[in-house]
């Protein structure tokens, strides 16, 4: 395991053929051990986030954990956040954009109207940019994240573990399928999102998100025109802004 004392861009498969054999606990609890204050993960409080958020409570406490607040985000959302946060011992960091909504709006118009060029914008504004900073200011360069393979095709086909520029970029729960994310909300009592039985399948914001029909999933977010909102490109895009 002593790749995990230093992950530079080449050791990347290496490390995800680590964690591959692990439960998702263990594969936290390994991180933490080996890398300690290089981590840091996100959560967005959607719809999956308390699963991710009580692993790292119960294997990792320690991990800062960094929720980028849009400004545009459901009210249930806001509300499901103070819930975890009171009943889960976790280190959040909340970042928000330079540019406050009504700035954004009054400057840019709608940015989510006008496209994927306009969604992509809104995402750079804030969603990205916060991130960095997040990034930059808790000094790690080791970022764990939710994402499952099972959520969207964008997601299919990701390794464990993967560089974005200067960040690797960890998974510990991408192996999970849906039944077994319900099963783990079962078993630990964890609380659902408040949107979760009026058809959403996905979360983001409120003017980009909407309920599945048919199940479809890839359709609920960006008019169906996109589905990531810019953290989590596809994987080998070549342009990541992280």
């Amino acid at each position: 395991m002593a790749v995990l004392k230093s992950v530079p861009q080449t050791q990347s498969a290496s490390l995800s053929a680590s964690l591959t054999p692990l439960r998702a606990g263990e594969r936290l609890r390994l991180l933490y051990d080996q890398l300690g204050d290089r981590l840091v993960a996100s959560t967005s409080f959607g719809l999956q986030a308390a699963v991710m958020l009580h692993l790292i409570h119960e294997h990792a406490p320690k991990i800062p954990v960094v929720f980028i607040d849009t400004g545009f985000l459901f009210p249930e959302t806001y509300q499901y956040m103070e819930q975890l946060t009171s009943e889960l011992n976790i280190d959040l960091r909340i970042y928000q954009p330079t540019v406050s909504a009504a700035r954004l709006q009054a400057l840019w118009g709608k940015l989510w109207e006008n496209g994927k060029d306009g969604a992509d914008h809104y995402g750079q504004i804030t969603k990205i940019e916060p991130m960095n900073r997040a990034l930059r200011e808790t000094g790690a360069d080791v970022w764990i994240s939710g994402l499952r393979r099972s959520q969207s095709q964008t997601r299919v086909d990701r390794p464990f573990v993967e560089q974005q520029k200067k960040t690797v970029k960890v998974y510990p729960i991408l192996d999970w399928a849906d039944a077994q994310v319900d099963l783990y909300f079962h078993q630990n009592g964890l609380p659902r999102h408040p949107l979760a039985d009026k058809g959403y399948v996905t979360m983001g914001d409120w003017h980009s998100t909407r309920p599945a029909e048919n199940g479809d999933a890839q359709a609920t977010r960006f008019n169906g025109e996109k589905y990531e909102c810019g953290l989590h490109l596809d994987s080998g895009t070549p342009d990541f802004q992280i």
